[in-house]
């Protein structure tokens, strides 16, 4: 991507550094997803899951880790658990799929 950025703007190029924020904390998100969910496969290869081998890590009330995303803006996810977001049902009447939206 080549972006001469002598041509933007002040503010064109707060916007940009903005994007560029959040789409590094969605992509540490879903990266963190991915590496927990290839951990929990290999325990459960072996019988095991991962509260087995490591005691339980969620406290009490923490909402778990996403499993779902909106492609508009990988920013918002969900866990799949509550009530779904307004982008979830929005996807599902556009006719996706939850598995469309998976993580």
């Amino acid at each position: 991507m080549n972006t001469n950025l002598d041509k933007l703007s002040k503010e064109d190029l707060e916007q940009l550094k903005k994007d560029v924020d959040k789409a590094l904390k969605s992509v540490d998100a879903r990266r963190k997803a991915e590496a927990k969910r290839a951990a929990d496969q290999a325990a459960k290869e072996y019988g095991f899951s991962l509260d087995d081998l490591f005691g339980s890590t969620a406290a009490k009330g923490t909402k778990g880790l996403p499993k779902y995303a909106n492609p508009a803006d990988p920013t918002q996810t969900w866990t799949g658990r509550g009530r779904k977001p307004g982008w979830v049902n929005d996807a599902l009447k556009a006719g996706k799929s939850l598995d469309d939206l998976a993580l």
